[in-house]
């Protein structure tokens, strides 16, 4: 009893805390992660004032106050026409519309179509990985032939094909983007039930005589989870760069909706004239798709059993 009492108690983290304390050690990862806290706060507001109690209007044109720039003054409009606080914060576009309405409306539009697309790839990449990975043989070449078909198309051009044929909805975009980009997720998953399928609780599981998926998904899946959780990151910041590239070239969201890709593509006739229309959005997407890239290399580092040994 004295011996045991001599020896010091080392408290245990659980695996959560010990990732969470490895990510606070990467400064950039912490920086990205303040970044993505700001941008849903932001969308959150901008649904809130831009739609549901309209503070700030995206859609209101003031042809007299076109192409002003960031904290002009509003002069010479009704009441009910002035913008919040009495100032046009990022300016005017070429139809007298407030840019910060614009950009706050187009925040809730970006950050829904990059997560509502990667929760379909997960869920399409999961699925498939899952029973290729568990099943192998023939299921296993059917869906990774598939696979390498799939990957065969360049995927932008396949996204951008498909979008052109069907009506212009975000709804449409989402689903678009989700179900061509799934390919890397069911490889990832796939890999690593490979890895996991001849593992002594798998085989425990399988004959206590449960069933195929629930050792799949309850007992397999979250034990990979780690490389599609940083793939997922990323793929974030993919889908909301498509999406903003699809309304860039006019087939993403339509007007008068507002959305990053759209705003820039109507700044590009006058990046001499008011270079505002063009910096805000493409500074906000690249400041957006870094945060999300910054994040998905710290979360990678700190799902390293390696590292956090180390650490």
């Amino acid at each position: 009893m004295a011996a045991a009492a001599a020896v010091p108690h080392t408290p245990t983290l659980s695996l959560k805390g010990d990732v969470w304390r490895q990510l606070r050690r990467d400064r950039l990862a912490m920086a990205g992660l303040a970044v993505l806290v700001v941008l849903v706060i932001t969308a959150l507001l901008g649904k809130l004032l831009t739609e549901w109690v309209v503070v700030f209007d995206p859609n209101l044109v003031r042809l007299p106050e076109k192409l002003l720039p960031p904290l002009a003054a509003a002069h010479g409009m009704p009441v009910d026409q002035l913008p919040a606080f009495g100032r046009y914060l990022l300016g005017t576009d070429d139809l007298g519309r407030d840019v910060f309405a614009r950009m706050l409306q187009g925040s809730f539009v970006s950050l829904s179509i990059g997560f509502v697309a990667v929760s379909i790839e997960l869920v399409i990449g999961l699925g498939l990985g899952g029973l290729a990975g568990f099943y192998r043989g023939r299921v296993d070449t059917l869906i990774m032939r598939f696979t390498d078909v799939m990957l065969c198309f360049p995927t932008f051009f396949l996204i951008l094909t498909v979008v052109a044929l069907l009506p212009p909805s975000i709804w449409n975009i989402m689903i678009v983007i989700g179900a061509t980009s799934w390919m890397g997720t069911c490889r990832f998953v796939r890999a690593e039930l490979m890895a996991l399928r001849e593992q002594d609780f798998v085989r425990a599981a399988r004959a206590l005589g449960l069933s195929d998926a629930r050792v799949i998904f309850r007992h397999m899946i979250p034990n990979a989870i780690a490389p599609v959780l940083v793939s997922a990151t990323i793929a974030v910041a993919s889908a909301i760069l498509t999406e903003s590239a699809l309304s860039y070239l006019g087939f993403g969201v339509q007007p008068p909706n507002a959305s990053w890709g759209n705003i820039l593509s109507d700044g590009r006739s006058f990046l001499l004239d008011a270079p505002w229309l063009f910096a805000i959005p493409g500074a906000a997407i690249l400041l957006v798709v870094l945060a999300f890239n910054l994040v998905g290399e710290g979360l990678r580092d700190a799902l390293n059993p390696r590292l956090r040994r180390g650490a």
